[in-house]
């Protein structure tokens, strides 16, 4: 079996904890599924129309995460975190059990999802993934904010700036290979804000669960969080996280050159929704073991988070 088909995990997985924006704890149980059926939500605490499936069609709010809802009105939120990990672990296929509307923060990255997921290992199948290949360049803008994606040979680049007035953040940038980097220090890298806003998020009725054990708050010239940052590029390379997560939502992995300033959530699902609105900007391709060689999916990352 090889490394270019489709994986779930070995055993199911448990854990629980608060939602950062609802406040409410969550308990989340992720199973195995069988070849090309996806990545599912289903809302337990349901009991019918409880399927959600994170598409970037279903994307129904981007305020501060993303959130997907069913055409019954379901819905999960804040669900990048694990989509970045299941992306950056190459899982195509697993159902995603939970009894709120909000997976836990947990540490307010994807670290905890890696490890619970390498804890219980990987399944291989024996059908073939498939991959989204950008053939046309694509842009959207909001204002200042752009983004891009871009034809690539046999990688997915993410380019990704971030600009801050606060003289902490300032300007970071920072690019990856997702597919052969050391991805470690993107998926340990926490959601932060700006202590000024804390008021007017709360106010909106969000980060109701919010505290310096899950996100990173930046007051003036100081971080509040006892021990400071994880990596000198912890700001943008939580964006890029996202950015990973967000992504996913298109269903499969990706080749493609992706090109972000200033953006977000908003940004990649405009994104997303402008390529798939015209069948030319993009092809499905099967991967064989034949056609494509290893880097399509990250050798390194097994090894680089151990």
């Amino acid at each position: 079996m090889s490394g270019l088909n489709q994986k779930t995990i070995s055993s199911k997985i448990n854990f629980s904890g608060v939602g950062l924006h609802n406040g409410s704890i969550a308990n989340v149980t992720i199973k195995p599924s069988d070849p090309n059926t996806g990545i599912v939500f289903k809302r337990v605490d349901l009991k019918k129309n409880n399927l959600i499936f994170p598409n970037f069609s279903n994307v129904s709010s981007t305020s501060l995460n993303t959130t997907i809802s069913n055409e019954f009105g379901a819905s999960v939120s804040t669900i990048e975190h694990l989509m970045g990990a299941l992306f950056g672990l190459g899982i195509d296929n697993v159902l995603i059990e939970i009894d709120k509307n909000e997976v836990p923060i947990l540490d307010g990255s994807a670290k905890e999802f890696i490890e619970k997921i390498k804890d219980v290992g990987l399944k291989v199948s024996n059908s073939p993934i498939k991959i989204i290949k950008i053939n046309k360049k694509i842009e959207f803008k909001d204002g200042e904010k752009e983004i891009s994606i871009s034809p690539s040979k046999l990688r997915l680049d993410i380019d990704f700036e971030l600009k801050y007035k606060n003289p902490i953040i300032g300007v970071q940038r920072n690019k990856v290979n997702v597919y052969e980097d050391d991805l470690r220090e993107i998926f340990n890298s926490r959601t932060f804000c700006l202590y000024e806003d804390i008021e007017k998020i709360k106010k909106n009725g969000l980060a109701k669960g919010g505290s310096l054990s899950n996100a990173v708050v930046v007051k003036e010239k100081e971080i509040l969080n006892e021990g400071g940052l994880r990596n000198s590029k912890e700001f943008v390379n939580h964006k890029i996280l996202d950015c990973i997560g967000d992504l996913f939502t298109c269903g499969y992995r990706m080749i493609a050159s992706v090109k972000c300033s200033q953006g977000g959530h908003y940004l990649t699902n405009q994104l997303l929704r402008k390529v798939f609105e015209n069948k030319e900007n993009f092809s499905i391709v099967e991967i064989q073991e034949r056609n494509l060689p290893h880097t399509v999916i990250n050798r390194s990352l097994l090894r680089s988070i151990a």
